[in-house]
């Protein structure tokens, strides 16, 4: 069994520890759960059961191998964590809940993915490092998703989209095909994406449009 934590106690955390669950429940024996790492939560105090093993600090001592999963939502500040982790024996596994469906199609994944219960994920697709597809969301074929993106709970993507670097989707946003959103921009819940987006907007309603640029 591989010693695997996670960094953030928070909701999503929590939710990913179920997904480690199902995975040993469907492969038994492949990861042994030992806490979670979260610098707001005060360590030793206990999460669904399990303990708070410290902060970034105590990631960065820990001794032997360690499989982490990066539990955070925000893309700047998911990159942030993992810019300050140093530790050669950290490794950053894809977690994939056994109830996805995804092709033996020329579907390329990277390191660190957290790919959530329903989530459906066609053909020819290029998933780049440490991006979260959370609870039944859609991704078309011949889609690229750059690294640290996230999209919350049933986000659909269609086909030939490109999205870049340290995108966020909000819940049930809509990505119409043969469209290209732009580095760190975040698109709000419910929106409709017909047109591309430039980089570093936030974008809502239907169809989305920026209504603010942000660094």
């Amino acid at each position: 069994m591989k010693n695997i934590a996670i960094f953030g106690g928070g909701g999503f955390g929590r939710e990913v520890k179920t997904i480690i669950d199902k995975i040993n429940k469907v492969n038994p024996n492949t990861y042994n759960f030992i806490g979670f790492y979260d610098d707001g939560i005060e360590k030793g105090e206990i999460v669904n059961g399990y303990p708070v093993l410290g902060g970034l600090e105590d990631v960065n001592n820990y001794k032997e191998e360690l499989n982490l999963v990066i539990s955070i939502g925000d893309p700047k500040i998911k990159t942030s964590i993992l810019n300050k982790i140093s530790n050669p024996k950290i490794n950053y596994p894809c977690i994939i809940h056994p109830n996805t469906s995804i092709s033996n199609d020329d579907v390329v994944i990277g390191n660190g993915c957290i790919i959530c219960e329903g989530t459906i994920i066609t053909c020819n697709i290029k998933i780049g490092n440490f991006v979260i597809l959370n609870l039944s969301c859609t991704v078309g074929h011949d889609t690229v998703i750059e690294d640290y993106c996230a999209f919350m709970p049933s986000v659909n993507i269609s086909g030939e989209v490109i999205i870049k670097k340290g995108v966020y989707v909000g819940t049930g946003a809509k990505i119409i095909n043969l469209l290209e959103i732009g580095e760190n921009t975040i698109v709000g819940a419910g929106a409709v994406v017909s047109k591309s987006l430039p980089a570093k907007c936030t974008a809502v309603g239907i169809p989305a449009k920026p209504i603010k640029f942000h660094e």
